[in-house]
């Protein structure tokens, strides 16, 4: 997932990228906790972060919010 969601940070600096699911919830939101912790949000609070800013049902899973705490972007390796 790395470097698919790095090529989607990058490429949204100057295109329109899009990030999608059946319901837009569950993979979305830890989709896009993943990408807020590579702009810079800290990773304990991406989710609320993505809840905040995209929707409230987002990352809904157990499975989904543990993939987000202990996701690893580049400034980790």
């Amino acid at each position: 997932m790395l470097p698919v969601l790095t090529e989607a940070w990058q490429r949204a600096a100057g295109e329109r990228v899009e990030i999608a699911c059946t319901g837009g919830h569950g993979r979305t939101g830890t989709a896009l906790a993943c990408l807020a912790i590579l702009d810079g949000v800290p990773r304990a609070s991406a989710v609320a972060f993505v809840r905040a800013h995209y929707d409230k049902h987002a990352v809904e899973t157990f499975r989904q919010r543990r993939y987000v705490a202990r996701w690893h972007g580049p400034a980790d390796e």
